[in-house]
Protein backbone atom coordinates (compact mmCIF):
# COMPACT_ATOMS: atom_id res chain seq x y z
CA UNK A 1 0.00 0.00 0.00
CA UNK A 2 1.35 3.37 -0.58
CA UNK A 3 1.54 5.47 2.28
CA UNK A 4 1.67 8.78 -0.23
CA UNK A 5 -2.37 8.12 -0.35
CA UNK A 6 -2.45 9.07 2.94
CA UNK A 7 -1.37 11.78 5.40
CA UNK A 8 2.08 11.51 7.38
CA UNK A 9 0.12 11.87 10.73
CA UNK A 10 -2.39 8.94 9.75
CA UNK A 11 0.67 6.87 8.99
CA UNK A 12 2.08 7.65 12.65
CA UNK A 13 -1.01 6.75 14.07
CA UNK A 14 -1.53 3.41 12.11
CA UNK A 15 2.74 2.30 12.82
CA UNK A 16 1.95 3.43 16.77
CA UNK A 17 -1.26 1.54 17.19
CA UNK A 18 1.04 -1.90 15.50
CA UNK A 19 3.82 -1.19 17.74
CA UNK A 20 1.68 -0.92 20.79
CA UNK A 21 -0.35 -4.42 19.97
CA UNK A 22 2.75 -6.04 19.23
CA UNK A 23 3.86 -5.41 22.54
CA UNK A 24 0.88 -6.32 24.39
CA UNK A 25 1.54 -9.52 26.21
CA UNK A 26 -0.78 -12.40 26.39
CA UNK A 27 -2.02 -14.48 28.66
CA UNK A 28 -0.25 -17.29 29.93
CA UNK A 29 -2.77 -19.87 31.34
CA UNK A 30 -1.76 -22.08 34.53
CA UNK A 31 -1.65 -26.00 34.00
CA UNK A 32 -2.45 -25.85 37.95
CA UNK A 33 -5.67 -26.35 39.26
CA UNK A 34 -4.76 -24.70 42.13
CA UNK A 35 -3.71 -21.37 40.82
CA UNK A 36 -7.05 -20.59 40.09
CA UNK A 37 -8.39 -17.96 42.97
CA UNK A 38 -11.32 -19.39 45.05
CA UNK A 39 -14.97 -17.87 44.01
CA UNK A 40 -18.08 -18.24 42.31
CA UNK A 41 -17.20 -18.81 38.99
CA UNK A 42 -20.15 -18.79 35.66
CA UNK A 43 -20.27 -21.02 32.34
CA UNK A 44 -19.60 -18.45 29.51
CA UNK A 45 -21.67 -20.21 26.99
CA UNK A 46 -19.40 -18.07 24.13
CA UNK A 47 -16.76 -20.82 25.23
CA UNK A 48 -18.97 -23.79 25.86
CA UNK A 49 -19.64 -26.61 23.84
CA UNK A 50 -21.72 -29.71 24.96
CA UNK A 51 -21.29 -32.84 22.51
CA UNK A 52 -23.27 -36.28 22.48
CA UNK A 53 -21.50 -38.97 21.14
CA UNK A 54 -24.59 -41.53 20.08
CA UNK A 55 -23.64 -44.68 19.13
CA UNK A 56 -26.08 -45.61 15.03
CA UNK A 57 -26.68 -49.11 15.08
CA UNK A 58 -23.33 -50.23 15.79
CA UNK A 59 -22.13 -48.49 12.54
CA UNK A 60 -21.03 -45.69 13.96
CA UNK A 61 -21.58 -42.26 16.04
CA UNK A 62 -23.48 -39.52 15.43
CA UNK A 63 -22.70 -36.31 17.06
CA UNK A 64 -25.23 -33.86 18.08
CA UNK A 65 -24.01 -31.19 20.06
CA UNK A 66 -26.37 -28.91 22.73
CA UNK A 67 -25.95 -25.18 22.56
CA UNK A 68 -27.88 -23.91 25.69
CA UNK A 69 -25.71 -24.84 28.68
CA UNK A 70 -25.38 -22.55 31.37
CA UNK A 71 -24.08 -23.23 35.00
CA UNK A 72 -22.07 -22.24 38.55
CA UNK A 73 -19.50 -23.17 39.83
CA UNK A 74 -18.16 -22.84 43.47
CA UNK A 75 -14.73 -23.00 43.96
CA UNK A 76 -11.95 -23.48 46.34
CA UNK A 77 -8.55 -25.04 45.34
CA UNK A 78 -7.48 -25.37 49.01
CA UNK A 79 -10.80 -27.26 50.10
CA UNK A 80 -12.17 -29.50 46.97
CA UNK A 81 -14.94 -31.10 49.76
CA UNK A 82 -16.01 -27.54 49.33
CA UNK A 83 -16.48 -27.27 45.87
CA UNK A 84 -19.39 -27.60 44.03
CA UNK A 85 -20.72 -27.25 40.75
CA UNK A 86 -24.31 -26.80 38.99
CA UNK A 87 -25.30 -27.08 35.33
CA UNK A 88 -28.17 -26.57 33.31
CA UNK A 89 -28.71 -27.77 29.86
CA UNK A 90 -31.83 -26.47 27.52
CA UNK A 91 -32.29 -29.89 25.76
CA UNK A 92 -34.53 -27.75 22.69
CA UNK A 93 -31.13 -26.62 21.83
CA UNK A 94 -30.04 -29.83 20.34
CA UNK A 95 -28.45 -29.13 16.92
CA UNK A 96 -27.82 -32.34 14.56
CA UNK A 97 -26.11 -30.87 11.30
CA UNK A 98 -27.27 -31.50 7.44
CA UNK A 99 -30.25 -33.47 8.10
CA UNK A 100 -33.07 -31.37 8.08
CA UNK A 101 -35.91 -31.82 10.74
CA UNK A 102 -33.63 -34.33 12.44
CA UNK A 103 -33.32 -32.02 15.44
CA UNK A 104 -36.99 -31.40 16.17
CA UNK A 105 -37.31 -35.21 15.99
CA UNK A 106 -35.03 -35.69 18.85
CA UNK A 107 -36.59 -33.11 20.22
CA UNK A 108 -40.15 -35.42 20.40
CA UNK A 109 -41.57 -37.11 22.55
CA UNK A 110 -39.76 -40.63 21.10
CA UNK A 111 -36.69 -39.24 22.15
CA UNK A 112 -35.67 -36.60 24.52
CA UNK A 113 -39.44 -35.23 24.89
CA UNK A 114 -38.33 -31.64 25.52
CA UNK A 115 -41.65 -30.21 26.06
CA UNK A 116 -41.82 -32.77 28.84
CA UNK A 117 -38.30 -32.36 30.16
CA UNK A 118 -37.51 -28.92 28.68
CA UNK A 119 -34.06 -29.18 30.59
CA UNK A 120 -31.32 -31.60 31.74
CA UNK A 121 -29.37 -31.33 35.04
CA UNK A 122 -26.24 -32.31 36.83
CA UNK A 123 -25.18 -31.52 40.48
CA UNK A 124 -22.05 -32.57 41.83
CA UNK A 125 -21.96 -34.38 44.69
CA UNK A 126 -17.90 -34.62 45.75
CA UNK A 127 -14.12 -33.37 43.57
CA UNK A 128 -11.40 -35.49 43.80
CA UNK A 129 -8.52 -34.00 42.47
CA UNK A 130 -5.87 -36.50 40.74
CA UNK A 131 -3.03 -34.08 40.56
CA UNK A 132 -2.56 -30.61 39.23
CA UNK A 133 -4.43 -31.50 35.76
CA UNK A 134 -6.54 -34.13 36.45
CA UNK A 135 -10.04 -34.91 38.71
CA UNK A 136 -13.34 -36.34 38.72
CA UNK A 137 -16.44 -34.77 39.94
CA UNK A 138 -19.07 -36.99 40.97
CA UNK A 139 -23.15 -36.12 41.03
CA UNK A 140 -26.37 -37.13 40.01
CA UNK A 141 -27.20 -36.32 36.22
CA UNK A 142 -30.51 -35.47 35.65
CA UNK A 143 -32.66 -36.77 32.04
CA UNK A 144 -36.17 -36.88 31.13
CA UNK A 145 -36.93 -36.84 34.51
CA UNK A 146 -34.67 -39.51 35.68
CA UNK A 147 -32.12 -38.83 38.10
CA UNK A 148 -29.20 -41.20 38.27
CA UNK A 149 -25.05 -40.83 39.30
CA UNK A 150 -22.45 -39.74 37.26
CA UNK A 151 -18.92 -39.66 37.03
CA UNK A 152 -17.01 -36.72 34.51
CA UNK A 153 -13.09 -37.31 34.05
CA UNK A 154 -12.06 -33.56 34.23
CA UNK A 155 -8.61 -32.27 32.76
CA UNK A 156 -7.80 -28.64 33.27
CA UNK A 157 -7.08 -26.97 29.88
CA UNK A 158 -5.73 -23.33 31.88
CA UNK A 159 -6.75 -21.30 34.26
CA UNK A 160 -5.63 -18.15 35.36
CA UNK A 161 -6.25 -14.02 34.75
CA UNK A 162 -7.70 -13.18 31.05
CA UNK A 163 -7.55 -9.97 30.56
CA UNK A 164 -8.34 -8.45 34.43
CA UNK A 165 -10.77 -11.76 34.72
CA UNK A 166 -9.85 -14.67 36.28
CA UNK A 167 -10.65 -18.04 34.12
CA UNK A 168 -10.49 -21.94 34.82
CA UNK A 169 -11.36 -24.43 31.45
CA UNK A 170 -11.62 -27.51 31.55
CA UNK A 171 -12.91 -30.45 29.30
CA UNK A 172 -15.13 -32.88 30.81
CA UNK A 173 -16.33 -36.49 29.88
CA UNK A 174 -18.47 -38.99 30.81
CA UNK A 175 -20.87 -41.93 29.62
CA UNK A 176 -24.05 -42.60 29.92
CA UNK A 177 -26.77 -45.48 29.37
CA UNK A 178 -29.32 -44.91 27.32
CA UNK A 179 -31.81 -46.94 28.53
CA UNK A 180 -31.51 -46.27 31.81
CA UNK A 181 -32.78 -42.76 30.75
CA UNK A 182 -35.90 -44.29 28.63
CA UNK A 183 -34.06 -43.69 25.41
CA UNK A 184 -35.21 -46.00 22.55
CA UNK A 185 -33.98 -49.65 23.02
CA UNK A 186 -32.12 -49.52 19.11
CA UNK A 187 -29.33 -47.09 20.69
CA UNK A 188 -27.78 -49.72 22.23
CA UNK A 189 -24.16 -48.60 23.27
CA UNK A 190 -23.68 -46.09 25.61
CA UNK A 191 -23.50 -42.48 25.05
CA UNK A 192 -20.66 -40.16 25.32
CA UNK A 193 -20.99 -36.82 26.59
CA UNK A 194 -17.70 -34.31 25.89
CA UNK A 195 -18.26 -30.89 27.46
CA UNK A 196 -15.63 -28.25 26.78
CA UNK A 197 -16.30 -24.89 28.81
CA UNK A 198 -14.38 -21.72 29.99
CA UNK A 199 -16.00 -20.59 33.83
CA UNK A 200 -15.48 -16.99 34.35
CA UNK A 201 -15.16 -15.73 37.78
CA UNK A 202 -17.94 -13.32 39.14
CA UNK A 203 -17.12 -10.26 41.10
CA UNK A 204 -17.52 -10.54 44.82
Amino acid sequence: MDSKAFGPGIVAAFAAFALSASAQTLPTPSHDYKSAPAGTYQIDPKHTGLIAHVPHLGFSYSIFRFTGVAGQLTWNPADPHADALSVTVDTTSIVTGPVQGFAEELQGEKYLNAVKFPTATFASTSFRPEGPTHGEVEGTLTLMGVTRPATFDVDLVGAGSFFKRQVIGVEATTTLDPKVYGLPPFIAGPIQLVIDTEFDMQPS
